[in-house]
């Protein structure tokens, strides 16, 4: 495993490796990228079969956070930690407890909160060992209903572009996940008229929508060929691929799963079939916007972070006119955004007097 030729790839700055036998903690904490400030990025906890797929994700997981970060317009860096272990079985306040002590001994260059397998309880173990959290019931909380309400305002914004008007109500969108994100998603889109095709593993969750927004229900892998305006991943990444792409009759892809694309090609693909792709990283920047309040903004204050989270739609703009302007996928578009923001700021850190 060539463990700094995969560093050099994509310029990460930091991989620490956290180990405690006592407690069983097996970690990898990653620092991708902190030019624009601090690392903030969420912890997962996944009983990954080999050590080399851990190390795998949580690089392109930090990675994806400096992304996200910068073109949220966040004074943040893109950092990300795993825990290797199964969050049915393997959690104690041992564990968090020893985690939390390597993420103190990082002194604020990694900020971090829940992500899959990691609850807020779970946090607040963590949390008695740094004050490095986000996210904490006590402050901006769970993260999943605003990052809902993001995609949402990122869904109008697509629905501007393709048929001149932000009017859902004539439209009917497939929600694949009815977790934290999804249902609120839900919420958001019933509120406004749209029709819902849902599909998730949670019969318990697929029931709630039918009674609750009349949504209809599909099995989990008949979700990609049904007939829709909108498809919204809200669950697990690379669900865009060879396999799902020729079953679409969508017009634009919009929702808030990581990673959708299973590879960059398949950014391309869609853009060349004349689907518009709201980049996952711009679209569901809600959660990490309502986080960094927690540690930038002083006191959390819900009505500005919502206003802000709200000009996803603006994000989502711009990234169409990069697509626009340069004729390229909005796949590529946003990786551009990011990375002229990035640019920018790199170019003035020369300067002596950085606040610290």
């Amino acid at each position: 495993m060539e463990i700094f030729k995969r560093l050099e790839e994509h310029n990460y700055e930091e991989l620490i490796m956290c180990h405690d036998k006592a407690s069983g903690l097996k970690a990898i904490i990653c620092i991708h990228d902190t030019t624009l400030g601090p690392g903030v990025g969420g912890t997962r906890m996944w009983n990954y079969p080999t050590e080399e797929e851990a190390l795998t994700d949580v690089l392109r997981l930090a990675r994806g956070m400096t992304y996200k970060n910068a073109v949220a317009g966040l004074n943040a860096g893109g950092c990300k930690g795993v825990i290797i272990a199964d969050p049915k079985k393997d959690k104690s306040e041992a564990l968090f407890r020893a985690y939390g002590r390597f993420v103190q001994s990082l002194n604020g260059r990694f900020n971090t909160g829940e992500d899959v397998g990691i609850s807020l309880a779970d946090l607040e173990y963590v949390n008695m060992e740094t004050d490095f959290i986000v996210g904490r019931e006590s402050t901006s909380g769970d993260p999943g209903p605003v990052t809902g309400f993001g995609v949402f305002r990122g869904i109008e914004a697509c629905a501007q572009e393709v048929w001149g008007s932000e009017v859902l109500s004539d439209k009917t969108v497939a929600v694949q996940g009815l977790g934290h994100v999804g249902y609120a998603l839900c919420e958001y889109l019933h509120e406004k008229g749209a029709k819902l095709i849902v599909a998730d593993i949670n019969e318990k969750m697929v029931q709630q929508a039918i009674d609750k927004f009349g949504a209809e229900a599909v099995k989990p892998e008949e979700i990609y060929g049904v007939q829709c305006d909108i498809f919204a991943p809200c669950a697990l990444g690379a669900v865009i691929n060879d396999v799902t792409i020729p079953q679409l009759k969508c017009k634009i892809i919009a929702g808030s799963a990581n990673n959708q694309m299973k590879e960059a090609r398949h950014g391309e693909i869609v853009h060349e079939k004349g689907i518009l792709y709201a980049p996952d990283y711009v679209i569901n920047a809600g959660g990490v916007i309502n986080v960094y309040q927690d540690i930038c903004e002083g006191d959390y204050k819900r009505t500005q972070t919502l206003q802000q989270i709200s000009r996803i739609y603006d994000s989502i703009e711009k990234v169409i006119a990069i697509s626009k302007r340069d004729n390229i996928s909005t796949y590529k578009a946003a990786d551009i955004m990011a990375e002229e923001r990035i640019q920018s700021i790199r170019n003035i850190n020369r300067i002596v007097g950085r606040r610290q």
